[in-house]
């Protein structure tokens, strides 16, 4: 029995192999990845969005998850729909206001769910998990259709004068196809409203920051960078790209995570396999899916380039947990998606290993707690 089971793994390797490279991801000269994990910061397991576009609640709220292990040494599964329910409240105010001059999607970044812990606070999931009944999937697509023809029909005022019931009706909308929100429930035998339960958890807002890094403005100063899911025109620290760099992995080896908007539409990102990298050759494309490639040196000016061309765009969010290496030592941020763990679907249990090129390069912004910044940041910025 062991020969057998010995010689069908030996078999399905070289079929695996000769699948490689007949697809070209294999070559004679090559060395296929092999990680070793180098930090670990705890967080909950990977889940799904499933049909939504709001990775920026689920790589926010597992950011937080993280942090409240961090300050309380407790696993919460927060409530990701509690957050983007919220939000959709406040990106349809912000539409009406504007009169349509704005931005409704599905889409928001690490700053609204802060925003929303500070208005309304928090909840566990099994109190508000935003499905209806028989519903083991998220599925916004028809409700966000909806939403937007009522405010597009608000915007147009046909009355000539806008009811103050409107929005009333956007959240009767939201409870529909979410559910009301809880006012009130009880937690290991304590009542908690969100607002208090987000006290119990130590979360305070005020002590989360959001960095980038642009040649366009100022270093050390705080600015709005100009991307379509900013519609509540939240402010960004501006640092130099080595030091943006440097203050991820000083977060990193003292225990903090960080939540990160990125760009994830390059080929060169791939959930299947669990990479993220950065060629230094355009042919090393299809290559660098399964095996070490040297890979482009990103400087200021290029990164600037790219965002204004708008190859880099703000496409999706999720969590920095960690670095991992390769046998060669190449360092690679081991980050948390949000597309689900089937490994039939993605590589690394939903993990993907993001070379430090590849952040440098298509990472927007990164959310950290202010006390995981090095000393000159912190002293730079008046922290």
């Amino acid at each position: 029995a062991l020969y057998c089971k010995s010689k069908t793994i030996t078999l399905m390797k070289k079929l695996y192999i000769g699948f490689l490279f007949a697809s070209g991801l294999f070559s004679a000269s090559a060395q296929n990845y092999e990680f070793q994990e180098v930090i670990n910061v705890e967080c909950l397991p990977v889940i799904s969005q499933d049909i939504t576009g709001t990775c920026w609640s689920f790589s926010t709220s597992s950011f937080l998850e993280s942090e409240i292990i961090r300050l309380t040494g407790r696993q919460i599964d927060l409530s990701e729909m509690f957050q983007a329910r919220t939000t959709y409240l406040a990106k349809a105010e912000n539409y009406v206001m504007r009169q349509g001059k704005a931005n409704f999607s599905e889409g928001a970044l690490a700053h609204d769910v802060l925003n929303s812990v500070s208005e309304y606070g928090l909840i566990p999931n099994r109190f508000y998990d935003g499905l209806g009944d028989g519903q083991t999937k998220h599925n916004h697509v028809e409700m966000v259709a909806v939403l937007e023809a009522m405010l597009k029909k608000y915007v147009e005022n046909p009355a000539k004068k806008l009811s103050p019931n409107w929005k009333q009706a956007i959240n009767a909308v939201l409870d529909i196809y979410l559910g009301s929100m809880p006012t009130k429930f009880e937690f290991e035998g304590k009542n908690y409203t969100p607002k208090s339960f987000a006290e119990f958890t130590k979360i305070k807002p005020e002590n989360y920051i959001t960095l980038t890094s642009f040649t366009h403005k100022s270093y050390y100063k705080s600015f709005i960078l100009n991307i379509p899911d900013n519609f509540s025109n939240g402010s960004m620290y501006n640092l130099p790209l080595d030091e943006f760099i440097e203050n991820i992995d000083n977060s990193l080896a003292n225990g903090y995570s960080l939540s990160l908007d990125c760009d994830v539409s390059e080929a060169t990102f791939s959930g299947k396999y669990g990479v993220a990298f950065v060629p230094e050759k355009e042919e090393d494309i299809k290559t660098g899916l399964a095996e070490i490639i040297t890979e482009k040196n990103i400087t200021p000016e290029f990164r600037q380039q790219e965002f204004e061309n708008l190859s880099t765009t703000d496409d999706h969010l999720m969590h920095i947990v960690g670095k991992v290496k390769d046998q060669k030592g190449n360092v690679y941020y081991k980050v948390k998606n949000s597309w689900g763990s089937d490994d039939k679907k993605v590589a690394n249990g939903g993990y993907v290993y993001m070379s430090v090129a590849y952040i440098k390069l298509k990472a927007i912004s990164v959310l950290v707690h202010k006390d995981g910044l090095n000393k000159k940041t912190k002293s730079e910025l008046k922290l």
